[in-house]
């Protein structure tokens, strides 16, 4: 038996290649039959106005009426399906990026939003939700008089 040098950064190099392998596997699985590259949700921008608070969602492909936005104990929460719509065969894929199947993204509303007067527009694939502000929460300019001597 031979005597061999321990070194920690090679037992680390290998360490991370097992985990870096375990982490493709889970990632870059085979797909099952009805697994369109699993989960996916859409991307959402978050802006403030004077009067409002803006989400905007990317939903291409989605119809309005396969997504239901509700409001409940201050969160607002988008659900809703992409569905595959192909008139091709998915065995006849050479490639399939977008991903298909259902969504829910919730979102923590302040309460400054009045959740009475929310309302959506969906136009070019893009969902827009706008939570107007409470009145008594709006920025109020406030003129200064001056005095009399």
């Amino acid at each position: 038996m031979s005597i061999v040098r321990f070194d920690p950064f090679q037992q680390m190099n290998r360490l991370q290649e097992r985990m870096n392998r375990l982490f493709n596997e889970a990632i870059f699985r085979p797909q099952e039959e009805n697994d369109f590259y699993g989960v996916w949700s859409p991307l959402v921008d978050i802006y403030e106005t004077e009067n409002d608070l803006v989400l905007k969602a990317e939903m291409p492909g989605i119809k309005p009426e396969n997504v239901d936005i509700r409001i409940e104990n201050n969160t607002l929460t988008l659900k809703g399906e992409r569905k595959f719509e192909g008139e091709t065969k998915k065995e006849n894929y050479h490639r399939m990026e977008r991903s298909y199947g259902t969504f829910i993204r919730s979102f923590t509303l302040p309460r400054t939003v009045d959740q009475e007067k929310v309302a959506a527009e969906y136009k070019d694939g893009v969902l827009t939700v706008s939570l107007p502000k409470k009145e008594e929460t709006r920025p109020k300019q406030i003129s200064i008089k001056l005095a009399a001597k």
